[in-house]
């Protein structure tokens, strides 16, 4: 008889703690969190969930939950919570839905956008980390020039999915902003069409892609705009083809016409941005990027800049400031490792830090930050410090014409080794990430040792 899932055991716990199967009116996940829309968050029983055994962290915003359940349990928890019982959860969360759009005017404009972009990009996220380290293969293997027969078809099937990502988007922000999906991904999709080249724009000379992941959430956005519209005002009878046919059509000739020149100049503006940061402002740049990443990702809100992120891949091939950012993890490590040595008679404490630690070094900081820096309050702080320096040796490396940047998003730590890419080829970008590494390390290390405790002997973490 196989044994039993230890996730059963913790869906079955979760749901009566969430209020039930009829509180959720929506269910995703990205790599270690389980992110929920509750109909009514007072039915949330949070200090339980946060006791419970399993759930490293809660994170909360009106009718959003963010619980931390780590790498691959968030997942498959997901997929258990997402097989409603009955048509009854269908009817309850209609009922609900007024009242939790009434709550969510109360939000924070600004937490809300945020939300929502990460609501787009997140499920893009598994494609963007196979296909960034099927092209780092293939630029290995062209480096090496070996098996030169097999580079082009490596390249092909990395850079399909990226040279269609506008239309994942558009599909995406037309499915959080509530238009009809398969009609953003359609608008989005004339921005990526070769025949774009044809188009006199008023003189203005498209390039097919132009605008990347900008466009393509403008022209969505605009989409679900005009379909709302349309709803509104075209005669039930006429709905059916009148308003799929408007919602492509006038988005489109407004992508054509406009957005994906302005949304080009954007992107532009975005690289040119990023390589002036790291040119002038080096070391300063760095090490305030470095230092304020790990709040972000206390916060869930470090999926925001995932559009960031893919805008400067698409521009420039990839990324430079997420190697910055990931110097915050480094400096995690750091002061987890300076919490061991230093609380060396609180067995609890040692071992959360040895189970958490492998994803510490693996960029998957949620089990460190919840399980130990947060609950001991200064060793948080410590790691931003530690997490600073590391990001101000990257940036003064990227000022002295070292840069390193990595070629997809998602993971970090010693997985963003297989992504790097820098001006000196591989080698130099392992070797200057490797390094920021271990200033991380070291000054997360040493700032939690020395300054990371009250004076008086240090104590066990808070239950």
């Amino acid at each position: 008889m196989p044994a039993p899932d230890p996730t059963d055991n913790l869906t079955t716990t979760l749901l009566p703690l969430l209020g039930g199967p009829t509180n959720l009116r929506s269910i995703t996940h990205c790599m270690t969190r389980l992110r929920l829309e509750v109909a009514d968050p007072t039915l949330v029983r949070e200090a339980e969930l946060r006791a419970l055994p399993g759930v490293l962290g809660l994170v909360t915003d009106g009718t959003a939950y963010q619980v931390v359940l780590g790498p691959g349990t968030a997942a498959r928890v997901a997929a258990a919570l997402g097989h409603p019982p009955d048509t009854a959860i269908t009817l309850a969360t209609r009922g609900a839905t007024l009242r939790a759009d009434q709550q969510a005017r109360n939000a924070t404009p600004a937490k809300l956008a945020l939300r929502r972009i990460a609501q787009i990009f997140v499920p893009l996220i598994p494609a963007l980390i196979g296909c960034g380290i099927i092209a780092g293969l293939a630029g290995l293997l062209a480096n090496l020039r070996w098996l030169p027969a097999l580079v082009p078809a490596l390249t092909a099937i990395a850079s399909g999915f990226m040279s269609l990502i506008g239309v994942f988007v558009g599909y995406r922000t037309a499915r959080e902003f509530g238009g009809t999906p398969i009609l953003g991904g359609a608008v989005a999709a004339i921005a990526v069409w070769p025949g774009v080249t044809q188009v006199d724009a008023f003189g203005l000379k498209l390039t097919p892609g132009q605008g990347g992941v900008l466009g393509a959430l403008a022209a969505a956005l605009l989409a679900v705009v005009v379909e709302r519209a349309c709803r509104r005002v075209v005669p039930e009878a006429l709905d059916v083809l009148v308003t799929p046919a408007l919602t492509v059509l006038l988005p489109g000739l407004a992508t054509l016409y406009g957005l994906m020149w302005a949304a080009g100049e954007v992107s532009a503006a975005v690289g040119h941005f990023a390589d002036t940061l790291l040119s002038r402002g080096g070391a300063p740049a760095g090490f305030v990027l470095g230092g304020l990443f790990l709040p972000l990702v206390m916060l869930g809100l470090h999926q925001a800049l995932i559009p960031l992120h893919t805008t400067l891949i698409s521009e420039q091939g990839s990324t430079v400031l997420l190697p910055i950012l990931a110097m915050a993890g480094a400096g995690q490590v750091g002061a987890a490792l300076a919490v061991y040595v230093r609380l060396s008679r609180d067995a609890s404490v040692r071992r959360t830090v040895r189970s958490a630690l492998p994803a510490g070094l693996l960029g998957i900081g949620e089990p460190l930050i919840y399980g130990i820096s947060l609950p001991l309050g200064r060793p948080f702080v410590t790691a931003c410090v530690g997490g600073a320096f590391g990001g101000g040796f990257v940036g003064f490396m990227a000022q002295e014409g070292g840069r390193v940047g990595a070629t997809a998003i998602g993971p970090s730590g010693w997985a963003l080794f297989p992504l790097l890419k820098g001006d000196h080829g591989l080698g130099g970008a392992i070797a200057v990430y490797a390094a920021g590494l271990l200033v991380g390390y070291a000054a997360g290390f040493a700032a939690t040792y020395f300054f990371g405790f009250p004076r008086e002997r240090p104590r066990a973490a808070p239950p």
